[in-house]
């Protein structure tokens, strides 16, 4: 393949999938209230028909970038909800497995070629695609007079009616509604936004299944609407509801006649056309008003109309160029830096008048950084709600692998995190909501027994704690069982003797690589199984995460995460002649002491701090640095703490605090503990960025 040919690949490839991401996710969202209404017994259309739009236009979109078995896949998904939502097959909790996995292949193909990876799928497309087939049994005509007749309706507006249409009708009439006639007449200038106000309405107490047009008495002035409505309200109600001037309610049935109801054959000009079966317009003809132009002036509405400016205020930005921008805005942070340090030599040299002049030029500028550094983090903020859909797809797809009843509540959607934290955060998210379901949540007939309801319950909520979000998993399962925790770690001789270690300690265990409590390992037994993982991934994005349990009532996992790792505050620090940056958000103050003031708590060194003893680290010891130089007479702690932890850093000096950007160190550099990345201090050195969470996690669990 050619260089251009593959230029023009990748960004096929780029411009496809910022649409397709979306749409699929928006995609997995509804499929899961789909799911709901199912085992409710009853649906909103809307729903489905949303459902149905989005595989139709992932569809199009596919083709047109020809990628042909994600297009094929569409096509049948497609097709099956297009019988769904026209009746010819029953909505059941059978159906929904096979609309999930649909849904679950769509994403892994569009992940894939994300990803770059071109291998064939076709077998996987291919089953997937015989599955929805045998879902497609061609419907059976029922014998007999059809409800429709008892209505009274015309036959130019059975004829007017959609397929789809007449199947709402039918399923509104199978389901005990009544069925109403709404009669709207409007001015030609407002009547969009009426029409609209009275559907709205009337969706709140009931179901809009068709809006006709219909012949008023002033067509030079007004336009007139049947709409077909279905509810289990009594006609008084809607009448007090909908009612007025311009609006009337009738019911039908009973042998009522609706012969007031004309459809667009019987207008005296064709140019208002037949209601369109696409449920992407739900009001027919409401667009496309009979307005002779020699008798209204174009209005304001109209002329937006044909304007050519986008509607949508959105613009889709690469992360990457978000990633970039901010590096610049880093580098500038720098440059501030440096002619800070400038204007402070030049001071000390006798330049006052000069250095007055620009210490103000390095305020302002300093200012507008503060305000463009805000500006940029801002932009790459979302919302964890973002995160929360993701987890909804995870939890019904193993609740129902595992047989299990699980409802899952979400708080704190609109908390918001840095894109990639959030990136990075999903796969340990997984691995917990995995482990609540398969081990934390108990059978339905160990709960009935236990005097639970049978459906268990998931509880993810989220919430800023000063510079950090808390991101909590909470289940109400049967807990985690300390005793069967300690006496593994005995086994696996991580211990000697279970009586010394307390109930803090063996849930640490969980975290060690392994360490599982499964009788039998399976793909997702066992409460420690990939809780390294997720230990490990939390703490490369400088976070931390705790378990809370209870045993019995449930198990409560709490993950603490920066806000953002683009631009931070640090406080620099120098120890054994080697100077390192610690985030600001992460230390809570800091003594100067002496030898005299440490004392040593069963060979941990302590110190008393106000009414709490705080264990220390020797930096030098952790990374296991030699010393150049004695220890000094008098040092510094830096109390740093993260969630409940709290632990005091023994260092030699404060050289004081700098903004800087963290620079990832590559993969070579993940093996070792306590580094979360590098930073450049602006004067052409490069120093080690502290992981708090992770030195704070490694001196509790091993007491250096």
């Amino acid at each position: 393949m050619s260089d251009h040919s593959t230029t023009s690949h990748n960004k096929a490839v780029t411009d496809f999938l910022a649409e397709a991401e979306e749409i699929v996710e928006q995609l997995g969202s509804e499929l899961a209230d789909l799911s709901d209404m199912a085992e409710g017994g009853d649906f909103n259309p809307d729903i489905l028909n949303s459902i149905f739009r989005g595989a139709h236009s992932l569809k199009g979109l596919a083709g047109m970038f020809g990628f042909n078995d994600i297009s094929e896949l569409a096509h049948n998904l497609e097709n099956l909800l297009d019988w769904l939502r026209l009746g010819k097959i029953p909505l059941s909790q059978q159906l929904m497995p096979v609309l999930f996995d649909s849904h679950e292949l769509m994403t892994s193909l569009v992940r894939t070629l994300s990803e770059g990876n071109t291998a064939s799928r076709s077998a996987e497309i291919a089953a997937c695609v015989a599955r929805i087939n045998d879902c497609l049994a061609p419907p059976e005509k029922a014998a007999g007079v059809s409800p429709l007749e008892s209505l009274g309706l015309s036959e130019n507006v059975l004829g007017a009616l959609t397929e789809y249409e007449e199947h709402r009708l039918l399923d509104n009439i199978a389901k005990g509604r009544s069925i109403f006639t709404v009669h709207t007449s409007f001015d030609l200038e407002t009547f969009d936004q009426e029409l609209s106000a009275v559907t709205d309405l009337l969706k709140s107490t009931g179901e809009v299944i068709s809006t006709l047009p219909s012949v008023g008495g002033n067509l030079e002035t007004h336009i007139d609407f049947e709409i077909l409505f279905g509810s289990t309200r009594p006609l008084n109600d809607l009448k007090s509801i909908v009612e007025g001037d311009a609006v009337t309610v009738t019911q039908l049935g009973s042998g009522l006649k609706a012969g007031s109801i004309q459809a667009a054959a019987d207008l005296p000009d064709s140019r208002i056309p037949a209601p369109s079966s696409n449920p992407d317009l739900p009001v027919a003809t409401a667009s496309q008003p009979p307005t002779p132009q020699s008798t209204v002036p174009a209005s304001s509405s109209d002329e937006a109309a044909l304007s050519a400016k986008s509607m949508s205020r959105t613009v889709r930005v690469d992360i990457g160029k978000l990633d970039e921008l901010m590096n610049i805005v880093g580098e500038l942070v720098l440059a501030h830096s440096t002619i800070a340090g400038v204007t402070s030599k030049m001071r000390n040299e006798g330049f006052s008048r000069m250095a007055i002049e620009l210490g103000k030029a390095a305020k302002g500028l300093e200012r507008k950084l503060t305000d463009l550094q805000k500006g940029v983090m801002e932009i790459r903020m979302i919302p964890v709600g973002q995160l929360y859909e993701k987890m909804s797809r995870i939890v019904r797809k193993i609740s129902r692998e595992q047989g299990k009843k699980v409802e899952l509540k979400f708080f704190g959607a609109d908390t918001e995190l840095d894109k990639l934290i959030v990136e990075d955060i999903s796969d340990p998210m997984m691995h917990i909501i995995r482990n609540a379901i398969d081990h934390g949540i108990e059978s339905r007939e160990v709960r009935l027994a236990n005097g639970k309801d049978e459906k268990g319950t998931i509880r993810i909520s989220s919430f800023q704690k000063g510079n950090h979000v808390v991101i909590e998993v909470e289940d109400d399962g049967n807990g985690i069982d300390v005793e069967k925790v300690k006496n593994k770690a005995l086994q696996k001789s991580l211990v000697s003797d279970i009586s010394s270690v307390s109930d803090r300690e063996a849930i640490d265990f969980l975290f060690l690589p392994g360490f599982s409590t499964a009788d039998k390992v399976s793909e997702v037994s066992g409460r420690g199984v990939g809780m390294d993982v997720v230990r490990n991934n939390i703490a490369a994005i400088s976070g931390m995460v705790d378990i809370e349990t209870s045993k019995g009532k449930g198990s409560r996992f709490i993950i603490t995460l920066p806000i953002t790792l683009a631009i931070i505050k640090a406080l620099i620090i120098s120890c054994s002649g080697r100077t390192y940056a610690l985030p600001i958000t992460s230390v809570l103050e800091s003594l100067l002491m002496t030898d005299q003031d440490i004392k040593t708590i069963e060979r941990k060194e302590v110190v008393q701090l106000r009414e709490s003893t705080l264990p220390l680290l020797r930096l030098e010891r952790y990374f296991d640095i030699s010393r150049s130089t004695e220890h000094p007479a008098e040092f510094y702690v830096v109390v740093v703490g993260v969630a409940e932890k709290r632990l005091g850093i023994v260092v030699d000096n404060l050289l004081g605090q700098q903004d800087i950007v963290i620079k990832p160190l590559g993969d070579a550099f993940k093996k070792f503990r306590g580094i979360s990345g590098a930073a450049d201090l602006g004067d052409q050195r490069t120093i080690i960025v502290l992981d708090v969470g992770g030195i704070v996690n490694e001196a509790m669990r091993t007491g250096n």
